[in-house]
């Protein structure tokens, strides 16, 4: 139990048996009337944001996530198996959990495997990871200068919008919360 005077920025809340994040909080005292906290909150599994005010100094049932850094071994089925950087452990994660983390992972690659009960929660990617183009159109002459994109296929199959630029082989950044191209990596 926490009191809402305690929340803070990434703390899990138990709300009527479902994991919310604390994505923000403000802490309001109007003039007339008892003081509230604003908050916003992100469900852990769907990751749907909500708006939620509570009353000052209420207690809310707080949760305990264990995030514990993992590395990408190999995917087994419909199943991505992590190893624990620490005890060397083992986990098969499904696919559903994975979610849209699936596109950029690449073996041996570093991940942040939040965990409540032993029940996997979500899969947490660095911001930015570094991928190859495995297949784009060319582009055409004198299109360089337009600022168009077009689509290219990465080594881990997901799709993203590139400069017309780049050929296939070019490593570039990848920003892993919208797929968004952020640079060439030389």
């Amino acid at each position: 139990m926490a009191s809402t005077n305690e929340l803070k920025n990434g703390l899990v809340l138990n709300i009527e048996g479902q994991l919310w994040s604390v994505v923000e909080f403000q802490h309001v005292k109007p003039g007339k009337g008892p003081a509230f906290v604003r908050t916003k909150l992100k469900n852990v599994l769907s990751r749907k944001v909500v708006d939620r005010t509570f009353n000052a100094g209420v207690k809310i049932d707080t949760a305990s996530v264990d995030r514990s850094d993992m590395q990408f071994l190999y995917k087994d089925g419909d199943d991505f198996v992590f190893m624990d950087t620490k005890t060397y452990e083992q986990i098969n994660i499904p696919v559903e959990t994975v979610g849209g983390s699936a596109d950029y992972l690449l073996e041996n690659q570093e991940a942040i495997i939040a965990q409540h009960d032993g029940t996997v929660l979500y899969v947490e990617l660095p911001a930015s990871v570094t991928l190859e183009i495995t297949q784009t159109d060319p582009g055409l002459q004198g299109d360089r200068s337009t600022g168009g994109t077009k689509p290219a296929t990465l080594e881990t199959g997901a799709e993203i919008q590139v400069p017309l630029f780049l050929e296939s082989g070019t490593k570039v950044k990848v920003d892993t919360r919208d797929g968004s191209y952020l640079g060439r990596v030389s």
